[in-house]
């Protein structure tokens, strides 16, 4: 019952909030203060998050910490998006395999003048019956510098963190209360 629970969360796209987790398996939002009026802004999503969620988590969250901390607009500092991937291979449970422990299968080895030395057996294909399955997960982040009153005319890095709250707010998938 409690696989079945963890399976269905994460069968879903990350949610907005705290980030938990290390490594791969982290998501959600997170900051962290660098000086007064400077921050470091990130929110990473899950395999099933698309990257531009994953924008406008970040956005988001740093209008959100903008607003938290007293101030009216950030200015992005700077800003980045990973990608990172993962390759799984997952072994088909129904298939034996050749050898001391799996079922006898017809299976020859064979000279050929490009190649060398391979093998050929009737069933199965070059992975051996793996199911292979490639995922991405995006991470973006921020280095963003707050401030008050009305954000710089022209500074196209400039947000007013109310608006921003406003516009992306209805499109933030907030976790489901229990």
């Amino acid at each position: 019952m409690v696989g079945a629970l963890v399976l269905a969360a994460c069968a879903t796209p990350t949610p907005y909030r705290p980030a938990t987790g290390s490594g791969f398996a982290r998501t959600g939002y997170s900051d962290e203060q660098i000086e007064p009026n400077r921050f470091q802004v990130s929110f990473a999503g899950n395999t099933l998050t698309s990257r531009e969620t994953v924008e406008r988590y970040l956005l988001f969250r740093a209008a959100q910490l903008t607003v938290e901390r007293g101030f009216d607009h950030f200015i992005l500092v700077d800003r980045d998006t990973e990608r990172r991937t993962r390759t799984y291979s997952t072994p088909d449970p129904y298939w034996g395999g050749y050898g001391g422990f799996g079922a006898w299968s017809p299976y020859w080895r064979f000279h050929g003048p490009r190649y060398g030395w391979r093998g050929w057996g009737p069933y199965g294909d070059p992975f051996f019956n793996n199911d292979i399955r490639t995922v991405d997960k995006y991470e973006a982040m921020a280095e963003i510098i707050v401030g008050r009153g009305p954000k710089p005319a022209n500074n196209v890095r400039a947000f007013d963190a109310r608006a921003v709250i406003e516009n992306l707010g209805p499109r933030v998938q907030m976790p489901e209360t229990r």
